[in-house]
């Protein structure tokens, strides 16, 4: 049996696995896809930290700006501990061998970011997580930290309330199996592609921690908190960083105006960007004052994608953008140890917890902080808390193989991939930027009228079956996508990412979290004030 189990490969995962080895623990990471596919990879723009390099900065100065875009419910004990932590998170990653760009005094370099009251992110050209996950992978390397590949989590193992490990499917042959460890750490990421056709997200970001927490009686939180970033390409929706706009990129409409501050929060400055396009107007990201040299220094990437992807050279023409789907702040939901309420030996690190820095919009930049400063807590809290555990029956597995089986088996009579892509378009069109009560409560009647039993698969291949994993992913999304929507129509009033059309303003009597859990069958909520949490 394992010390810690690692679910996921993001930079939460590398961080918390990297950190439980220097304890001394027996760790193995696991991970559905390739080990640097995750979604970490994809963040451009930089990670926070208040080392006022480049103008003056504070601490408390960051913390001020993450509990404001927070909408008053985010933790200030975990903030504080997130911010604080930023300083030592860089410092290490820089010991580590990020190549973050530097000043002329050669000091680690910083652009501001939306919500930002100084240049406060530190960035490796708009490759800065990719050059982070990339950093940490070669050192699980050095380590020798053990990597599966092409493991699909199916269910944790659960026996009197502890968490003895989990249920895979190996992606290569088509088998389930099963993993134990003494401490489990999800970090499985988000669930941003339930806005299918409508996300900066890759189509693996299903939600499958959160759907399996879920499933084992644990609880889920602030589910109706979906980010939705400003600027993504039009056409292809590749996210155009926030670091371009940090770099003095303009917004402007059809009309040529310049309709709102670049700067502010991601909420406010897509809720514009929607106006002006249900008003008929079209919105674009000008780069071109800022010269080839600078984007060619600053923003290669940017430069690239939209030329592969969009046909577009931002150099000498407007980028076409729209605001879609990209971060989840609700999850699973933890306490101040990242321990999942109600499930022993299990955390949850990352964009699939909940652990109370976000509330109900996050800051751009406080991503990248998370994963590393709190991976580096959970791994060693996941250590110190190791506890000597009994073997589990094979009872979970047993029950996952017979499934798997049934699925084999089942006759299909409807196409789930056709109703996936609808789904997409439904939660984007009544749980997206702008939502009431009318189309939440539509959206969860469509979700109510779904006959699981008349969708599977109809490939029968075991080993390399793509359509069998879709399919899993897609029953994940639902389970997640049906917590979304009870929180939604729960929380009457508007905050942060979450705006209700019939409820515009904020109310003192939504100042907590919905959490949601299983009971039987069925989905239910309860509200927690913030005082308790």
């Amino acid at each position: 049996m394992l010390d810690v189990l690692v679910i996921g490969s993001g930079g939460a995962g590398l961080t918390a696995g990297l950190i439980a080895k220097a304890k001394g623990a027996d760790v193995l990471i696991v991970s559905k896809d390739a080990i640097t596919s995750s979604q970490s990879a994809m963040a451009q723009g930089g990670i926070n930290s208040a080392l006022g390099n480049v103008e003056e900065d504070s601490v408390d100065l960051h913390i001020g700006d993450t509990l404001k875009a927070s909408y008053s419910l985010a933790s200030s004990e975990m903030v504080d501990r997130m911010c604080r932590g930023a300083i030592n998170a860089v410092e290490w990653l820089d010991r580590l061998g990020v190549p973050f760009n530097r000043t002329p005094e050669g000091r680690v370099a910083q652009r501001a970011l939306g919500g930002a009251s100084a240049k406060r992110a530190c960035y490796s050209q708009d490759y800065t997580g990719l050059k982070i996950i990339q950093t940490l992978f070669d050192n699980t390397l050095k380590e020798n930290i053990p990597h599966l590949e092409n493991r699909f989590l199916l269910n944790l193992i659960v026996e009197d309330g502890r968490v003895k490990g989990a249920t895979f499917l190996n992606i290569e042959t088509g088998d389930v199996e099963q993993i134990l460890a003494k401490s489990t750490i999800l970090a499985t990421g988000g669930f941003g592609s339930l806005y299918r056709n409508y996300t900066t997200n890759a189509l693996n970001a299903t939600g499958d921690g959160v759907a399996s927490v879920l499933r084992a009686g644990g609880i889920l939180s602030n589910m109706e908190f979906i980010q939705f970033h400003p600027t993504a390409m039009k056409s292809s929706l590749i996210l155009v960083s926030e670091g371009a706009r940090g770099e003095g990129g303009y917004l402007v409409n059809s009309n040529g105006d310049r309709f709102i501050d670049e700067l502010l929060p991601r909420d406010v400055v897509s809720r514009a960007i929607f106006n002006e396009i249900i008003s008929d107007r079209d919105v674009f990201i000008d780069l071109r004052h800022l010269g080839e040299k600078r984007l060619l220094e600053l923003l290669p990437q940017e430069l690239l994608l939209c030329r592969v992807h969009e046909g577009i050279d931002p150099v000498r023409e407007l980028i076409p953008i729209r605001p879609v789907s990209h971060y989840t702040m609700g999850g699973i939901d933890v306490d101040s140890k990242f321990r999942v309420n109600g499930l022993d030996g299990l955390y949850a690190v990352g964009e699939c917890s909940n652990s109370k820095v976000h509330g109900a919009n996050r800051l751009g930049g406080n991503s990248l902080l998370e994963i590393v400063a709190f991976g580096m807590e959970v791994g060693e809290i996941a250590v110190d808390e190791l506890k000597e555990v009994t073997t589990p029956s094979t009872e979970q597995l047993n029950r996952d193989r017979g499934y798997i089986d049934e699925i084999f088996n089942r006759d299909v009579e409807e196409n789930f991939y056709q109703l996936e892509n609808n789904l997409g378009e439904k939660f984007y069109k009544y749980a997206g930027i702008i939502r009431d009560d009318s189309g939440l409560k539509l959206l969860k009647r469509r979700l109510s009228s779904i006959d699981i039993s008349k969708y599977g698969i109809l490939d029968r291949a075991r080993g390399y079956n793509r359509n069998l994993t879709d399919f899993l992913q897609f029953l994940n999304l639902l389970d997640v996508g049906r917590a979304v929507v009870e929180s939604a129509i729960a929380r009457e009033e508007s905050r942060g990412a979450h705006f209700r059309a019939d409820f515009p303003e904020s109310s003192g009597k939504f100042l907590g979290e919905f959490h949601i859990y299983r009971y039987g069958d069925e989905l239910k909520y309860r509200f927690v004030e913030r005082e308790s949490l």
